[in-house]
């Protein structure tokens, strides 16, 4: 069986490897016909240095050129729309159609996009000008930066065509893709449209380059590297944590997207009047893509008494009756089962049917488990484990000071959500209760479940740890995370025409730039 080629400063060429692997396709828990290889660290080491060359490069390159390369790569994937989608589908398992071609592969492009014009317009640089002292700064590309795709996002979250890529490429960066071995054919096939538009927009060849796997010590060794500017990372927390720990060593900035159960808290007036829809609210978010979403809601915490019985009597029926999702491999099914036992050994009960699971697929059945604030309290690390899939925790509070204690225990997420009366019933509640979840989350919701993640420049995908690595930055929302991969520069009493343009005294377009602590579009006089 041949093997794909990486591609690597600029060409497709075959892989230094030290090993391959074929990827499954989890609707019928059987390998693809495909075979990919494991690059040796002499791949990485080509990588870095080609990558170091077009950083170089990109650097006397105008903005506009970056944005045109990201535009033509949008309409490029565009074009091949029903393409990638059935590629996808095959190596994730997840609708081609609405959630591939209709969904993700427009924000996909969406991102692009609005990184374009981003880099276009420059105000993201945060430019900043004394003219007394003839002091200038800005935010500027910081280097190489490697790109971790995850699994549950082949096209919006990709090494190679999602918003870390999109925001790395609009900040002046050249990217190093690590696909993910879950779709790595979907992987290349977005890296061979990105090298077409690189070269048609005359960007340096080695801006984008693709290696499919590698070994545990060379990736330690990509992100501590001293050519790669910065890193960022979606997946597990035990990976995550090693190649923070290897960055960390090395002063290189990592960002992180971890694990995150999205507390969703009912108050008391909210789950009178409303509880049914909130069941068959909460029951849908969870079951959404089988659970496989970062911002799933994995814990639901409501009041205890009648209403709250009602309430969990509906959702267990309506996860029962729903049907039973395909999981993205054999690591997701291993990965949900283990979290599901160490819930339960921490004292949650099961409520849901323990059988409807297809063997002839990657699957579970779909499972709510219930526990007291009481219990919650006391073993609360282990009931904090996040159960990536179709999966959720109930806890059950005797009062508002119980669920107050509850919310002060949880390690930082994603988002958290309150959901409330729609009078004035729950005001007291929510007072008491928003200040400590706030504090635990980067995006607050209320009456309304997390699991969209809007491309807003409002936006922040990130949180407290563990939810991301460095809760000051997000990884959706425009032009905030282009900043996560600059290095601020500044420039004493360097000449006019040797200052970058946008520092210029003639501003070079419509950015906005803080002139003597004044926020500006005009140039100085």
């Amino acid at each position: 069986m041949k093997t794909h080629p990486v591609l690597i400063a600029g060409r497709w060429r075959r892989a230094r490897e030290n090993g391959h692997f074929s990827p499954d396709n989890p609707a019928t828990r059987s390998p693809l016909d495909q075979q990919y290889p494991i690059s040796d660290w002499s791949d990485c080491d080509e990588a870095l240095d080609a990558a170091a060359a077009a950083a170089r490069e990109l650097r006397q390159l105008p903005a506009k050129q970056r944005a045109r390369f990201l535009e033509r790569y949008a309409d490029k994937i565009d074009a091949a729309r029903d393409e990638i989608a059935a590629l996808a589908n095959l190596e994730t398992a997840l609708p081609a159609a609405p959630r591939l071609a209709e969904a993700e592969l427009p924000r996909t492009t969406n991102q692009l996009r609005q990184a374009a014009a981003a880099a276009r317009e420059g105000s993201w640089a945060q430019a900043t000008i004394d003219t007394q002292l003839n002091i200038r700064s800005q935010l500027a590309p910081i280097g190489p930066v490697v790109v971790f795709g995850p699994n549950n996002f082949p096209l919006a979250f990709n090494g190679v065509s999602g918003g870390d890529f999109a925001a790395a490429i609009a900040a002046g960066n050249p990217v190093i893709a690590k696909g993910h071995s879950s779709h790595p054919g979907t992987c290349q096939r977005l890296a061979e449209l990105a090298l077409a538009a690189l070269i048609e927009t005359g960007l340096p060849a080695a801006a984008v380059q693709l290696i499919y796997a590698t070994a545990r010590e060379n990736g330690l060794r990509l992100v501590s590297d001293p050519r790669t500017g910065a890193s960022a990372f979606t997946g597990s927390r035990p990976a995550g944590l090693a190649l923070k720990q290897a960055a960390d060593e090395a002063g290189k900035p990592i960002y992180l997207e971890l694990s995150s159960i999205n507390p969703v808290v009912i108050l008391p007036g909210a789950l009178a009047e409303r509880g049914a829809d909130l069941a068959r609210e909460f029951a849908d978010s969870c079951l959404m893509g089988t659970g496989q979403f970062c911002t799933n809601p994995g814990l639901l915490i409501l009041p205890a008494g009648e209403a709250a019985e009602r309430f969990i009597a509906r959702a267990t029926e309506l996860f029962n009756e729903a049907p039973v999702g395909t999981l993205l491999g054999a690591t997701g099914e291993s990965g949900l089962a283990a979290a599901i036992d160490t819930l339960r050994g921490a004292g949650a009960r099961q409520l849901t049917d323990s059988d409807g699971a297809d063997p002839n697929r990657f699957c579970r059945p779909n499972t709510l488990l219930r526990v007291s604030g009481e219990v919650f309290l006391q073993h609360g690390f282990r009931l904090q484990t996040e159960a990536f899939g179709n999966a959720a925790l109930l806890v059950v509070s005797d009062n508002s000071q119980q669920t107050l204690a509850i919310l002060d225990s949880l390690e930082g997420n994603l988002t958290g959500c309150l959901y409330s009366h729609s009078g004035r019933d729950d005001e007291a509640d929510y007072a008491l209760l928003e200040p400590a979840l706030r504090d635990r989350v980067g995006r607050l919701l209320n009456d309304k479940m997390p699991t969209g993640v809007a491309v807003s420049p409002a936006m922040n995908h990130g949180g407290p740890y563990p939810a991301s690595g460095n809760a000051g930055f997000t990884a959706v929302g425009i032009p905030a995370s282009l900043r996560r991969f600059a290095k601020l520069e500044c420039y004493d009493n360097v000449r006019q025409h040797r200052l970058p343009p946008l520092l210029q005294d003639q501003n070079p377009g419509d950015a906005w730039r803080l002139v003597d602590g004044s926020w500006s579009q005009r140039s100085i006089p």
